[in-house]
């Protein structure tokens, strides 16, 4: 990252995953190697991730846990106030990562948001600061207004979406991106859809599932990735993405499934 720090380009998505299941998940991720979770406040199981991290009996210093806050607590005390109860609700000393969850322009506070989460940093309370669903109008906004660059971006991101636009903005100010719904939320996975064939016949060419066909178009980008899944099973395949490569023509391929879908709201509308 733009601040000498590293973030394990594969992580554990928990968006969405019941508390009491959560703990149990994060474990038997780390126990298959992972050292990334994502989490959030509005999901609802920092808590959770938090048990799961401790439970590991993994180093602290090897693992990468991130947290982000929600709309409604921007603001130089608001967000300041957001950062100590999750941090409080994981249990740890420290949280590597902490995002700006959505800028929420509605409300024009994202910049106050970003100027809490530099002087957390300045602190040492949080090592790492980025933020999450940043169009490129609302990164340089924050960047000209404070002079501090975000680590991470973290937006939708899957092969529907490719999001060209935001990624050159990040590159051009040195924000890794990061991709959230990787896999669409399982719609690039639809049985008998075009994705699903195209690919299907790209695993199938590699000896492996249409999924980390998927995943595997993100990391050879230089994308970090959280996929989300409640199945350890899953979760130890999403990970098995690392060792083989794509060629051009897969790429190719991929890149024919973009469509400009979204999964969730654009950023502009979020609020």
């Amino acid at each position: 990252m733009n601040d000498g720090r590293s973030i394990p380009q594969i992580g554990l998505g928990v968006y969405k995953v019941a508390a009491d299941e959560t703990a149990a998940l994060v474990h038997g991720a780390i126990e298959a190697g992972y050292r990334h979770i994502d989490t959030a406040a509005l999901y609802l199981n920092e808590k959770e991730v938090g048990e799961g991290v401790r439970a590991s009996g993994v180093d602290r210093e090897q693992l990468f846990v991130t947290s982000k806050v929600w709309n409604d607590r921007h603001g130089l005390d608001e967000t300041r106030r957001a950062f100590h109860e999750s941090l409080a609700k994981t249990g740890l000393d420290y949280l590597d990562l902490f995002l700006i969850h959505w800028p929420a322009p509605t409300q024009n506070r994202y910049v106050e948001a970003w100027r809490a989460l530099i002087a957390l940093r300045e602190e040492g309370l949080v090592r790492s600061i980025g933020v999450s669903n940043f169009e490129p109008h609302h990164l340089t906004r924050i960047i000209d207004e404070t002079g501090v660059a975000p680590a991470v971006n973290q937006v939708e991101l899957h092969p529907h979406l490719p999001q060209q636009a935001v990624r050159a903005a990040d590159a051009a100010h040195g924000v890794l991106t990061e991709s959230w719904s990787p896999l669409a939320r399982g719609r690039v996975l639809e049985p008998g859809s075009r994705d699903r064939q195209v690919l299907d016949a790209i695993g199938e060419k590699h000896g492996r599932s249409a999924a980390q066909a998927a995943l595997r178009w993100h990391v050879q980008q230089g994308l970090i990735i959280i996929p989300k899944s409640t199945s350890l099973e899953r979760v130890r395949a999403n990970a098995d993405v690392v060792d083989w490569m794509l060629d051009a023509d897969d790429m190719v391929a991929i890149a024919s499934l973009e469509t400009g879908e979204r999964t969730g709201l654009h950023p502009d509308d979020h609020g």
